[in-house]
């Protein structure tokens, strides 16, 4: 008997266990259709400030030099934004963004600094002792563009004054709810895009280009870390729903098993009741 009040009591557990998980899938679920939403719809825009980058980098400059952001120097010091979720629970997200990092820095001949967005990545970087300039987390699940402003800032200044040499961005692109890919990809000094032929538009900049890209440069930086975070809760919030949902389906598998096994334990338990009672009654003829 003891066996099976041990048998039921696991039952129970891992019902409580499925119920929780299928709560936070259907909260998952809810939450990754907003962040798909916000993170599709500031492609187009960050394509588009791209593309007016690249028309402008490509006039003649009325000054000697370029602006800062398109400065290119040697790199005797690199920096990381590197963006994670602040919770777990999210299947080999966390893992793998972590893992690229740690890649990419082990590659690295030049020193390396942090700029940590998220609780997950920047509890890794401090457990193997990395240089972290600066952390960010709690930004909640739909940050504004003034929630990000602070880290685009901190980016700009140190590359305007040569803190740094060259800034990268790791975060989690989100390809589809079942596929998100962990992306590393160079922030500064920026690299204007390539303008197809068919699309190359002779655009008219009031009062001048070069006032023009002076102020799009930081608007352009500042989008583009934007734009990772979005992915970002997007690609987290797809992982959690399907790691819940994976966490359920095998709660419930474990449930039928357990049910199987509880049920046998109780049949034989039964028969060994018949039998001892048949035996007496067998005994007493």
């Amino acid at each position: 008997m003891a066996n099976i009040r041990l048998i039921r009591r696991r039952i129970r557990g891992v019902q409580s266990t499925a119920k929780i998980t299928k709560a936070m899938e259907m909260i998952a679920t809810l939450k990754m259709r907003r962040a798909q939403e916000r993170g599709l719809a500031g492609r187009p825009y960050s394509q588009k400030i791209h593309q007016v980058l690249a028309d402008l980098a490509a006039l003649p400059q009325a000054g000697d030099s370029l602006p800062p952001l398109l400065q290119r120097r040697p790199v005797t010091k690199i920096a990381i934004v590197h963006i994670t979720p602040d919770r777990g629970l999210c299947g080999g997200l966390n893992a793998n963004i972590n893992r690229r990092t740690a890649s990419f820095i082990l590659e690295q001949e030049v020193p390396v600094t942090l700029i940590c967005v998220g609780r997950k990545g920047l509890d890794f970087m401090r457990r193997y002792g990395r240089n972290i300039r600066a952390e960010f987390t709690r930004l909640g699940d739909k940050p504004g563009l003034l929630d990000t402003l602070p880290i685009s800032r901190i980016v700009i200044d140190d590359y305007s004054s040569g803190l740094i040499d060259m800034v990268y961005l790791v975060n989690a692109q989100f390809i589809s709810t079942m596929t998100q890919r962990p992306v590393l990809q160079q922030l500064l000094p920026i690299v204007p895009a390539t303008i197809p032929r068919v699309q190359n538009v002779d655009y008219i900049y009031e009062p001048s280009p070069d006032m023009v890209l002076g102020e799009l440069l930081p608007r352009f930086v500042e989008m583009q870390v934007y734009h990772a975070i979005l992915e970002s809760i997007a690609s987290e919030q797809s992982a959690r729903m399907v790691a819940m949902r994976n966490a359920t389906d095998n709660a419930n598998d474990l449930i039928q098993d357990l049910t199987l096994m509880y049920n046998k334990a109780r049949q034989e338990s039964i028969t060994k009741e018949l039998l001892d009672i048949t035996g007496g009654a067998a005994a007493l003829a």
